[in-house]
């Protein structure tokens, strides 16, 4: 048996290699790229594998056969390494059986012609053995489809190269020792391609490409241990941070330096019901909410407003918008980043535990000082009547304020979320609480559409009705409940004849806070604000001629149970007159004509 020529132990040390290359990337599957790179390697090793069966061979026949058979590792070489480098640098969105199918359809045609027979000599135009120095070579000239397979490698191999290049200047040494790696990887057999087809060569029929697999394997090798390839590849770097964005609670808009919508994530599309194909490259002014104020938060000044009230799927909610310029590396501003992150929870939480703090800081003390008074007043005339009608009343009192207090703590929970219930229903069990309370009341209900709305509005018109009678001295007090749909939006109005509100309620709540010296009366109208808060309305009061107040509350209906179509269509705003871009969702409008 004739021993092997000495190019050929070289084509069997770099099968070797990229064998336990291939081994090694097929065995990290499913990391991102590993496949692809063992599909890679695999290819080398075909290519060099053949290639040391057409060396070995001694006549024109055989050489040639096994040149052709070589056509199947040269084809797949670039496909593995341009969807290797896509996989491995996080762009697997282009890796689909549809784009592998379209890319493949040169390499198949090429190897379909190489196993035809090559007929028309489209791979090779003729096929001669020369003997040199070093061996004997099967000396071809290309054919046109020759050329025409090796620049669709060429224009693979350079767009796969572009993301690993990229990974050079990353922070991360470890994708830059791994991109490094890998260039040198290809960049070897690409540069014996180009000196063979150049002609560079004094070897006729030598072609150096497999020969240098070697130094790709040994590269590859390198890459898979000393840089962790595929155990550290950056591919779910890059995902995670488009999920960081995407996924955000909060909504996201990016908008370039001349004013156009760049991006915007899935929050911000989801709350604002923003379409996100039509929103890219409008006018920020005309997709972004409340644009203009936003800018003037970004502007500074000590009488900005904390929060912005925005109107979205979900209601009337307060946001705090930040704005944060992208600077490029050379300090340019190349965009702002504007995210609105939701203060409804935090700000309902701040008013709560200001409002419970005056309840038994103030309230609760004055109730108690009474009780104990009078039970001075008991121990000296144990028949005062007066006296023990005072501390009974005293008592009813506290307990009422510790069944709202009780409910203004567990109710608009912002993690609970009630059950949808037919508006009727709500209506007809705050009424019904209502007389309850006052059989001698005169109550009547309007017209009330049947839409579901959050069991929460149970609680809030409880409070009005409650309010409505309660604070009414007349001997037989009235009220009314009235209720109509109006652009996604259900407003109900509640009516009284009585002596009306003190404007300070109206201030407190539209403040939102609470002083030692302004605060609210009780805690009912506190408990009816933050249950339209939660609902994302918003509530407003106006003075009825004579005498009474006509309070008007507006929640947003649920769209999919109403059956809303139009699901890109932004959100409306509440049918009553809205609050300023900072203001509270709290107003007192003018009265309104007489017998409204």
């Amino acid at each position: 048996m004739a021993a092997l020529s000495p190019l050929s132990v070289v084509l069997l040390v770099a099968v070797t290699v990229g064998l336990a290359a291939a081994i090694l990337a097929w065995r990290e599957r499913p990391e991102p790229g590993a496949t692809w790179l063992a599909v890679l390697l695999a290819g080398q090793v075909w290519w060099a594998t053949f290639l040391v069966f057409e060396l070995e061979a001694t006549t024109l026949p055989a050489k040639a056969l096994w040149y052709d058979v070589q056509w199947v590792g040269v084809v797949v070489i670039p496909v593995g390494w341009l969807f290797f480098a896509l996989a491995y640098t996080g762009y697997d969105r282009y890796v689909t059986p549809f784009s592998v199918a379209m890319v493949s359809v040169v390499p198949a045609a090429t190897v379909a012609v190489a196993a035809a027979g090559d007929p028309g000599n489209l791979l090779a135009a003729d096929r001669v053995v020369r003997e040199t120095a070093v061996g004997t070579f099967l000396k071809v000239v290309p054919g046109p489809l020759y050329y025409i397979i090796a620049g669709y490698t060429y224009l693979l191999g350079a767009v796969g190269s572009v993301p690993l290049i990229q990974l050079i200047r990353d922070d991360a040494r470890p994708f830059r020792g791994q991109s490094a790696a890998l260039l040198v990887g290809t960049a070897a057999p690409w540069a014996g391609s180009v000196a063979y087809l150049s002609g560079a060569i004094p070897v006729p029929g030598l072609d150096p490409t497999p020969l240098v697999f070697g130094v790709s394997g040994v590269a590859y090798l390198l890459a898979l241990s000393r840089f962790r390839l595929l155990t550290l590849a950056p591919a779910p770097r890059r995902r995670a941070r488009q999920l960081v964005f995407e996924q955000l609670h909060d909504p996201v808009f990016v908008v370039g330096t001349e004013g156009l919508l760049v991006d915007l994530n899935e929050s911000a599309a989801e709350t604002f019901g923003v379409d996100r194909r039509a929103a890219i490259g409008e006018p920020a002014s005309a997709v972004v909410p409340k644009y203009d104020a936003v800018r003037e938060l970004d502007d500074g000044g000590e009488d900005k407003p904390r929060a912005i009230r925005v109107v979205g799927r979900d209601g009337q909610r307060p946001y705090e918008a930040t704005i944060r310029d992208v600077v490029d590396d050379h300090d340019r501003t190349t965009a702002r980043v504007i995210t609105y992150h939701d203060v409804g929870a935090y700000l309902g939480q701040q008013q709560r535990l200001n409002v419970l703090n005056r309840v038994f800081r103030h309230d609760v003390r004055t109730e108690t000082n009474l009780i104990l008074g009078y039970l001075e007043q008991l121990r000296s005339d144990p028949t005062d009547e007066r006296a023990l009608s005072v501390i009974s009343e005293s008592a009813e009192r506290m307990l009422d304020l510790s069944e709202r207090t009780r409910t203004a703590g567990e109710l608009f929970d912002p993690t609970d979320e009630s059950e949808w219930t037919p508006l009727p229903t709500v209506v007809n069990e705050a009424v019904a609480e209502a007389r309850a309370d006052d059989p001698d009341a005169r109550t009547e209900v309007g017209d009330v559409p049947t839409v579901p709305v959050r069991g929460v509005l149970v609680v809030v018109l409880e409070n009005l009705c409650s309010n409505a009678l309660q604070h009414n001295d007349a001997d037989a007090p009235w009220m009314r409940v009235d209720a109509a749909v109006s652009d996604g939006w259900v407003e109900i109005t509640v009516a009284d004849d009585g002596p009306g509100i003190d404007p300070a309620e109206y201030d407190v709540l539209d403040r939102g806070t609470e002083t030692p010296l302004r605060h609210g009366s009780g805690i009912g109208l506190w408990i009816v604000k933050w249950g339209v808060d939660h609902l994302g309305g918003r509530i407003s009061f106006d003075e009825r001629d004579p005498a009474g107040t006509l309070v008007t509350v507006a929640v947003p209906l649920d769209r999919a149970a109403t059956g809303a179509e139009d699901e890109g269509a932004e959100a409306s705003e509440p049918p009553a007159d809205g609050p300023s871009a900072a203001g509270g969702s709290v107003s007192r409008r003018a009265p309104p004509d007489a017998g409204r």
